[in-house]
């Protein structure tokens, strides 16, 4: 339908699938999990964000315990990302095979590349090498799993419960970040590499499963493209087509734009470089590091549970723009503390804004972007993820020229800037939007 404050259309039906689906429950947060394509797709969604967090974790620390570099570390935390350059003909495949068809693929792959650490662990040959190049394979595939599981919720659910739903996905995310990097600090610490890795496989390999469940839409959707469309046009025509839909419609450029910003500038302070802050800024052990994860999680989790209830009742276009604000804010604040016990705070508010922001963010885009380029428009956000590998490489020269307070309030600074120009570059599509 047409939004006739922003001129948007939505391509979302808001009629209700049926008489129940119209009684509201006692807790918005709840009420996804009525249908049965979300209660398949959560648990799966859940388990294999808890195999990322856990792997995040275990591998950083190996990689600069083992190579005591952080030029080292900023390598593997680039090479998680190299995916993102072709993250849009993920969009271009999901618009053509189906979304749940590329999610089962993806969640597949992550298995066997676990699968092959978990081979060199338990044979005792597992190298720094060996391990930057597994997670550049894993790297190909792992930064659009958030876009594709997030477009195949939009094609699933009815559009009265979509950003509960889409909160409550996020929460899976969220909440790994808290029990995954404590868990797998914990492990790691106590049993070593090969069994740690045995349950993260075990993750994969049971998330992939249960993708298996029924998911099938609750309202007839088609794909972007027939299959006698599809085969009349050339991959690379579908990927200019999403590209110059992104950059033609106002709203989904500013959208984008501040996704590349905040991976360039907030996401590098708290998710490849925190072992190095841990360790070398801090003097903490792995569990030290688990627990400053924890922190930033847990107010993730409370923010994509606020949102998860009040998202109905608010304008996501202006929270987004004020919580980003305030996110760089509070990380501006975690650079200057002197200890981790009064970071703490600073990293569970960072969170909360982080998560209030980036998923109020991907609400907008599947909102806006309209089912046709739906897949390829969220491939184009995944693509602005790239920015966090370069902002993770450029960080460790920065590091060992001015030290990491410096380097962390520069980046604090510099994205608080841009995000108030983003504000008033696309004042009227961000601040007077009706979403």
């Amino acid at each position: 339908m047409l939004d006739r404050r922003t001129g948007i259309s939505s391509d979302i039906d808001e009629t209700p699938r049926d008489e129940s689906a119209r009684g509201a429950l006692r807790y918005a947060m709840l009420a996804p999990f009525r249908e049965r394509s979300f209660r398949f797709q959560w648990p799966a969604d859940l388990l294999t964000s808890w195999a990322f967090e856990m792997e995040t974790i275990i591998l950083g620390w190996y990689v600069l315990v083992e190579t005591g570099s952080v030029l080292w570390l900023t390598v593997f935390g680039a090479m998680q990302y190299l995916g993102t350059l072709i993250a849009p003909l993920y969009g271009v495949v999901g618009d053509r095979l189906g979304h749940k068809s590329l999610l089962l693929g993806m969640r597949a792959a992550y298995a066997v590349f676990a699968s092959t650490l978990l081979i060199f662990a338990l044979s005792g040959s597992i190298r720094p090498l060996i391990v930057i190049i597994v997670t550049a394979f894993m790297g190909l595939v792992r930064p659009s799993d958030l876009g594709v599981r997030g477009a195949l919720i939009a094609e699933t659910m009815p559009a009265n419960t979509l950003i509960s739903a889409l909160s409550m996905s996020r929460t899976t995310q969220d909440s790994a970040r808290v029990a995954g990097a404590l868990a797998g600090a914990s492990i790691f610490t106590l049993f070593g590499m090969a069994p740690a890795y045995v349950i993260i496989t075990s993750f994969y390999i049971v998330g992939a499963l249960l993708m298996l469940g029924d998911t099938a839409p609750v309202r007839h959707v088609e794909l972007a493209m027939t299959p006698e469309e599809a085969a009349g046009k050339s991959p690379w025509q579908d990927l200019k087509e999403g590209l110059a839909h992104t950059w033609n419609t106002p709203v989904l450029l500013a959208l984008v734009s501040l996704a590349f910003l905040t991976n360039l500038s907030a996401f590098p302070l708290t998710n490849g470089l925190m072992p190095y802050a841990a360790k070398n800024v801090y003097g903490l052990d792995q569990t030290g590091l688990g627990l400053m994860v924890a922190s930033f999680a847990v107010g993730s989790l409370a923010g994509s549970i606020i949102l998860s209830n009040l998202g109905g009742v608010t304008r996501l276009t202006r929270t987004m723009m004020v919580s980003s604000v305030i996110w760089y804010v509070f990380l501006l604040g975690f650079a200057q503390v002197p200890a981790p016990f009064y970071g703490i705070p600073y990293l569970v508010f960072a969170g909360i804004m982080q998560s209030l922001s980036m998923v109020s963010l991907q609400i907008n885009l599947l909102q806006m972007a309209g089912e046709k380029f739906r897949g390829r428009v969220m491939g184009v956000r995944m693509m602005a993820i790239y920015s966090l590998p370069l902002g993770l490489l450029a960080a460790g020269p920065l590091i060992d020229a001015i030290g990491y307070r410096a380097m962390a309030s520069s980046y604090a600074i510099v994205g608080l800037v841009f995000t108030l120009l983003i504000a008033l570059r696309w004042r009227a599509e961000l601040w007077r939007a009706a979403v």
